[in-house]
């Protein structure tokens, strides 16, 4: 049989965002890098999902890091409180293993008290046992702009700290616009999430960061609710909510030690610095980035993409 290696050589390949020759290949309708793609290949294969799994699915830069933040303090707040949970040493990547990278081989290797797992990897890819089993689905997305904007910036960043440069914004802007972008096309990516949703409102929550901004409080609530982890009244009377929202908010994680100087999957190559993982987390950022005329450009696939779903991003 074919090695992963074998077969991802055989794909559309595209120049990806930096200056180094780390192509994006196209599998089962999106571009990836291949470390991710041999990852999403062998979790297809050897994934077995339990019906207790909550899994937490994104593309990449649409509010991730916060929305695992703030679903591990969820499940863990009868084990921990405001001042000692692992959110305050950990980075929250590392507090919740990765489908692709951690559990690609087994999906043994995890703590058996920890429930969550969390994902880039499209609907359509997802390993068979998380869609046919009774697990839950969180799914957060952003609008395409913001979220352009925030990966092309994680990128540059990531590539500073590895000596490497990034491609101009604008080349970056232009592939993102053709789909081109790790696990893009955005809009399908988005796409296939909310029309399962849709189908199966009972296994799957879409989420909008915008709309998780505006109203905290009550998302959180909702997002407890439906991944079995209800808030009692005892604990809303005692501002049990309040609390996570504030432990997990931008300003609380971005100015916490670990994530100022710590290191994401320190000692393997895929090393990434903390902080890179916290710039803005603000809602409309890109007007400092993108001209007029872009965002029209973006705005406009988005319309076309999205026509006839009944989504708005």
């Amino acid at each position: 049989m074919a090695s992963f290696k074998e077969i991802i050589s055989t794909l559309p390949r595209r120049k990806g965002w930096t200056d180094s020759n780390n192509d994006l290949f196209l599998y089962q309708g999106f571009w990836c890098y291949s470390f991710f793609i041999e990852g999403v290949m062998s979790a297809q294969q050897n994934f077995q999902s339990q019906p207790s799994d909550i899994v937490i699915c994104s593309a990449p830069k649409t509010g991730t890091t916060w929305l695992k933040s703030l679903t591990f303090a969820i499940v863990t707040r009868t084990t921990f409180d405001d001042s000692t949970s692992p959110l305050l040493a950990n980075l929250s990547h590392d507090c919740v293993p990765f489908l692709e990278v951690d559990l690609a081989q087994s999906s043994t290797n995890r703590d058996p008290k920890n429930p969550l797992l969390a994902t880039h990897v499209p609907y359509s890819s997802l390993p068979r046992s998380i869609i046919d089993s009774s697990c839950k689905i969180v799914y957060i997305c952003r609008n395409p702009k913001d979220s352009f904007v925030s990966f092309y910036h994680f990128i540059a960043r990531l590539s500073a700290s590895k000596d490497m440069k990034p491609v101009a914004l604008e080349e970056a802007f232009e592939l993102y616009c053709q789909g081109v972008s790790n696990y893009g096309p955005y809009w399908d990516h988005v796409l296939g999430f909310w029309k399962a949703s849709l189908d199966r409102p009972d296994k799957i929550l879409f989420l909008k960061y915008e709309e998780m901004i505006e109203d905290t409080i009550l998302y959180v609530k909702k997002l407890a609710d439906f991944i079995g982890y209800p808030f009692s009244s005892e604990e809303i009377k005692k501002g049990s909510i309040d609390k996570i929202v504030s432990m997990c908010s931008f300003e609380n994680l971005s100015n916490l030690e670990v994530n100022k100087s710590g290191k994401h999957r320190e000692g393997t190559p895929g090393v990434i610095e903390n902080k890179i993982y916290f710039r803005k987390g603000k809602v409309g950022d890109w007007e400092n980035y993108l001209t007029p005329e872009m965002a029209a450009q973006l705005d406009s696939i988005t319309l076309q993409k999205l026509n006839g779903s009944g989504l708005t991003l």
